[in-house]
């Protein structure tokens, strides 16, 4: 379920270099990104006239051959530059195109406009004579396609060095960069579409979470191999409900809500009185804590009791809370996975380093922690103790509502029970989480997304 690389400014440019080394000039590397930026801007938006803005580097090169490529197939195409082309390749792109090149600040707007003025590498703010002129023509036009990255985002942490419109569309050139799914870069790139321009290997330390594969239960499966998860219930019963539900609807076999009496429907949901014994049956494929748990003197006790176990934990909410105030070192020598899934308040209280962006605080606590580290936010980070990192794609903001990380965390539980790996268990149910957010649509409460997850699930089978 590896997802697509990730990539630094650095490593971008050490790919590129790598297939100039073995033959491949820098222009047909510049032919292939400005046509793919090209084909795409005419598949999703059509002939509609198009002001392309180019910059000195290659980036601008990338922008005269869109420019080219959209006026053979029949658009009306201007460019208006920021300057002369200083690199050889942008400059044999710049003759190709032939045409008139306005000055960026006299230029008149467009409907639909490509921002090819700077991508990859940017490391400091737009100059005002460059971003005061785009922010003008970038503002007035319908459709906005920025070619690699939107002009003034830092590659490597999503920071926004120049404050310029959202592109509706970014054409990643070859890779993801970081700042395609850090913010708040991420909310300026709008839909963002890989074009394959050929780099060949790329480093894998760094991903995107892909679509889960989830293997639909054999003929021989029961209930127990289908994933037995314990969810232990506290001073809010509403929480760890949703975490039970949710577990069973992700395709755990066999859910018990221990610490919770009482009938009510569903009853599939194994409700049973806390029991220490239950947590030492072998059938266990995960344990989920926190979601509801409380701050009491119980809740601190059935705390302290799942973590002396041996089973898969999931630590969510006021487990997390307690844990801040004992010390990571509870967690040591645990043989078995362990889960940790703050937002950022709780990474606040659980490190009390990390600097950073996401990624690099993600990072951070999974290795300080010594257990895979779920940070949870608008691209949630899953990062492993040895500095392996996926980052998921943006999940719908109507996710920022009530107990919805308590449906994360069951569907976690579940995924932990039924997977060995628990990063490729965290990364599963990011996915099923976001992607139950998508189906349920506008004004969900975290209700809705438990419904949804047998669509979800479905998706990946």
């Amino acid at each position: 379920m590896t997802g697509r690389p990730i990539l630094t400014a650095a490593e971008t440019k050490a790919a590129e270099e790598a297939l100039f080394a073995q033959g491949t000039p820098v222009f047909d590397l510049m032919m292939k990104a400005g046509r793919a930026v090209a084909d795409l801007t005419w598949d999703r938006f059509g002939p509609r006239e198009t002001l392309v803005l180019c910059g000195p580097g290659n980036n601008g090169g990338d922008g005269y051959v869109i420019a080219a490529r959209l006026r053979d197939r029949g658009v009306r195409v201007r460019v208006a530059a920021s300057g002369e082309p200083t690199s050889d390749a942008a400059q044999e792109a710049r003759r190709m195109w032939g045409g008139p090149v306005e000055p960026l600040a006299d230029a008149a707007a467009a409907p639909s406009t490509i921002d090819a003025l700077f991508g990859t590498g940017l490391s400091r703010p737009l100059a005002e004579a460059i971003a005061g002129p785009a922010a003008r023509l970038l503002s007035a036009a319908s459709h906005r396609i920025a070619v690699d990255l939107p002009s003034g985002i830092a590659t490597d942490d999503g920071a926004v060095l120049t404050d310029l419109p959202a592109a509706h569309l970014t054409v990643a050139l070859g890779a993801l960069k970081r700042a395609h799914r850090l913010m708040p870069a991420v909310a300026r790139c709008g839909e963002v579409i890989v074009a394959d321009i050929g780099l060949g290997a790329l480093p894998d330390d760094l991903t995107e979470i892909a679509r889960p594969s989830i293997a639909a239960p054999g003929l021989d499966a029961n209930k127990y191999t289908r994933g037995k998860v314990l969810v232990a219930a506290g001073a809010m019963p509403g929480a760890s409900l949703l975490a039970s539900l949710s577990a069973q609807r992700a395709g755990a076999g066999y859910v018990e809500l221990l610490g919770a009496e009482g009938e009510a429907p569903p009853h599939a949901l194994v409700r049973r009185a806390w029991d220490d014994a239950a947590l030492e049956d072998r059938r266990v494929g995960a344990i989920v804590i926190g979601p509801g748990l409380g701050m009491g003197d119980e809740a601190r006790r059935r705390l302290d009791r799942v973590l002396s176990t041996d089973r898969p934990l999931v630590l969510d909410a006021d487990a997390l809370t307690m844990l801040a105030k004992d010390g990571l070192d509870r967690l040591k020598d645990r043989a078995a996975p362990v889960v940790l899934t703050p937002h950022g308040g709780e990474y606040a209280r659980l490190f009390s380093e990390g600097e950073g962006d996401a990624l690099d605080k993600a990072r951070h606590g999974a290795r300080a922690a010594g257990a895979t580290l779920l940070l949870k936010g608008a691209c949630t980070v899953v990062a492993r103790p040895d500095g392996r990192a996926a980052i998921g794609a943006p999940a719908p903001a109507w996710l920022a509502s009530a107990g919805t990380g308590d449906v994360l965390a069951g569907i976690l539980g579940t995924m932990l029970a039924q997977m060995a790996d628990p990063f490729a268990a965290a990364q599963a149910a990011v996915w099923l989480h976001s992607e139950a957010g998508r189906r349920a649509g506008p004004a969900l409460i975290a209700d809705d997304l438990i419904a949804e997850l047998p669509g979800a699930i479905a998706a990946c089978l």
